[in-house]
């Protein structure tokens, strides 16, 4: 199947409230629309995962970034020029997401993609994609397809073709969460 074939269908899920299996500029994530609500409590079922706990957005711009944050801080603009690895960002003053996706304190983890099939899926979607790691809450996170649990598969209502016969290591993000007051944490390198 062609990339944009693949993209396509999986657009199609998104739209419709579906959940999607997908490669990222990270391991394999578990994504959907994340303005849909009802879209986001699917993804917090199958990865049996409190839904205290937020879940992190893929977009494919500066731009679409500033859409879901209320105010980007200029460090989120210099941390995201510096980095070289893909690294999510924790700002302060979540909007135009699910309710359900925002973190209690009103933030939201957003990493900006730049790998191709992300980038290019988040680019026609138009919109933030959820991206949480395709396990279930607590277990290892899946590098490659080939390392992601039947249970997982069969649970969302489409899995991308691309990049699945990849067997490469894949390491999570980093986070960072930025304050309202200019604070820098790592949360996690």
């Amino acid at each position: 199947m062609k990339q944009e074939d693949d993209i396509k269908k999986a657009i199609d899920v998104m739209k419709n409230g579906g959940i999607i299996l997908y490669p990222t500029d990270t391991v394999w994530g578990i994504g959907c629309d994340a303005t849909n609500a009802e879209a986001v409590a699917k993804v917090y079922a199958l990865k049996r995962r409190d839904d205290s706990k937020a879940l992190i957005c893929l977009v494919d711009s500066d731009d679409r970034l500033q859409r879901y944050v209320r105010s980007v801080p200029d460090v989120a603009w210099q941390l995201i020029d510096a980095v070289d690895k893909p690294t999510t960002l924790i700002l302060d003053g979540a909007v135009n997401l699910a309710e359900n996706l925002i973190a209690q304190d009103g933030s939201i983890g957003m990493r900006i993609t730049k790998e191709p099939f992300s980038h290019e899926l988040c680019y026609r979607f138009q919109k933030a994609i959820v991206s949480t790691s395709a396990n279930i809450s607590g277990e290892p996170s899946a590098q490659n397809y080939c390392d992601i649990s039947q249970e997982i598969i069969d649970g969302v209502d489409y899995v991308c073709e691309s990049r699945r016969q990849e067997h490469k290591p894949h390491t999570p993000s980093s986070i960072v969460k930025l304050g309202i007051d200019g604070q820098v944490k790592i949360i996690r390198k």
